[in-house]
């Protein structure tokens, strides 16, 4: 009976799933400095993002067979060493893509419309300044026939890039790895096909309205002072992908200096511990690393992970 620990949760439709398979699941949470010993025990482990499946881990669980991630980036995996160990690696890129993309969205529509400051400011202060926050919230902006850019043109940028065209949005697209790709988009109940192609990012930046990113994190930021440079003043920046894409000393500059008009960011380089700079700035819309994190999304992430368990170490 194989054993599998998910050590940061995973839906009960995942976890029944394997239970049904035969499958000796431990959902009790084990703290890295002991998974050290304990993993030893388990031929797979399920994490999110809280667990690190390093080098030095892999090294001491000759019989891991599987690592899962539920979710997208893997960063807190070693996975090419994994996989030279003869490890199966496997995620779930498919099943939070549209709760990602429509994360990204929330911001852009809280930030056209003033409603992060104005869900802040009416409770306290609209019994008896209301002409006044009507005044300053009166410059909002429509999204039809402005043109977004979308950094990464993977599953989530391209379903950032099927919500954009509903809503009338131009649509931009850089992908250093992606010539071009084909979306199949549902409207009305007919199907559109779109051809989305890449644009260099240095060719894209200054005819952008909006600018959002959907990539994993390399190493070093895809955002940084040269590329603000060369956008619209006063254009936004949408975050919904991995701290560290931007480097935000570079961005709260740019927030200061009017170069950015507002920023829409749920994930930072210190999580979890964001620098409060960026938390409490006046043009910042933020939350706490959610993209994933809808019912319908967990319910897909923890199918599909168990899907692939089953498929492979069953």
């Amino acid at each position: 009976m194989p054993r599998v620990l998910v050590n940061d949760g995973m839906p009960a439709l995942g976890i029944q799933m394997l239970k049904d398979h035969g499958f000796d699941v431990s959902t009790v949470k084990i703290s890295q400095q002991d998974l050290n010993e304990k993993l030893q025990e388990y031929d797979a482990i399920c994490v999110r993002s809280a667990t690190k499946v390093r080098k030095e881990l892999i090294d001491l669980c000759p019989n891991l067979k599987l690592i899962g991630r539920g979710g997208v980036g893997m960063d807190n995996i070693d996975v090419d060493y994994a996989k030279s160990k003869g490890i199966h690696v496997v995620n779930t890129p498919a099943a939070s893509s549209r709760s990602v993309a429509e994360l990204a969205f929330s911001h852009l529509f809280s930030i056209a419309r003033f409603l992060y400051i104005s869900n802040k400011t009416m409770p306290e202060r609209g019994h008896q300044d209301f002409t006044a926050l009507k005044k300053s919230f009166s410059k909002g902006f429509e999204l039809e026939g402005k043109t977004i850019g979308i950094i990464g043109m993977g599953r989530i940028g391209q379903e950032t890039t099927k919500i954009a065209l509903g809503l009338g949005m131009n649509v931009l697209a850089s992908d250093p790895f992606v010539e071009s790709v084909i979306l199949n988009c549902k409207f009305a109940g007919q199907n559109l096909n779109y051809l989305l192609k890449s644009t260099p990012l240095n060719e894209m930046l200054p005819k952008l309205d909006v600018l959002s990113l959907h990539i994993p994190f390399t190493g070093a930021p895809v955002l940084s002072s040269n590329e603000f440079a060369m956008m619209k003043d006063g254009a936004i920046l949408i975050n919904v992908s991995r701290g560290g894409t931007v480097d935000e000393t570079a961005m709260l500059e740019a927030l200061n200096s009017g170069k950015l008009g507002a920023a829409g960011v749920d994930v930072f380089e210190n999580e979890p511990t964001p620098l409060e700079a960026i938390l409490k700035h006046p043009r910042v819309s933020s939350t706490p690393h959610i993209g994933a994190s809808t019912v319908e999304a967990q319910n897909k992430i923890g199918q599909e992970l168990a899907q692939q368990i089953i498929k492979l170490i069953g």
